[in-house]
């Protein structure tokens, strides 16, 4: 036991101290930029390209996690989820990536059993909870 103590606090002499409120911070506005950017999208199609509200909303989903995507494939998304910590995490691009990756690491088990299988076991879970939340939500909204 005395030797898992020194071993402990060896280990957080050396770890780095973060610094939770310049993260916190750094996560805030990265986020604020990537939903500015969103919104900068959707206001381009629908005022220069004459979109209707929702499909400029649709095609905005559609570009941004397009573009997570890419990032991922290219391999720079974790330098930007490095960077911008949580912020990276908006629930578009966050999403979409967790499934490129997941889609990109088993590739070659094949089509149904490594990209659809581990795609699904990630995405799935988003999915479910979103829709559980949902319903929950909708039957407090429902008794208020």
């Amino acid at each position: 036991m005395k030797l898992r103590d020194h071993y402990q606090q060896a280990v957080r002499k050396f770890q780095p101290k973060p610094s939770y409120l310049a993260n916190s911070f750094q996560a805030f506005i990265s986020g604020g930029l990537v939903c500015a950017g969103a919104e900068g999208l959707r206001a381009l199609y629908m005022n220069s390209w004459g979109f209707s509200s929702d499909a400029a909303q649709h095609l905005m989903m559609l570009t941004v996690m397009g573009l997570a995507v890419l990032l991922t494939a290219m391999g720079r998304y974790d330098a930007l989820s490095q960077f911008a910590g949580a912020g990276a995490t908006v629930l578009l691009t966050g999403f979409a990536n967790s499934l490129a990756s997941a889609a990109m690491e088993h590739r070659t088990e094949g089509w149904v059993s490594g990209i659809a299988n581990h795609m699904f076991k990630i995405g799935g879970v988003v999915i479910v909870y979103g829709m559980v939340i949902a319903y929950i939500l909708g039957v407090i909204y429902y008794i208020v």
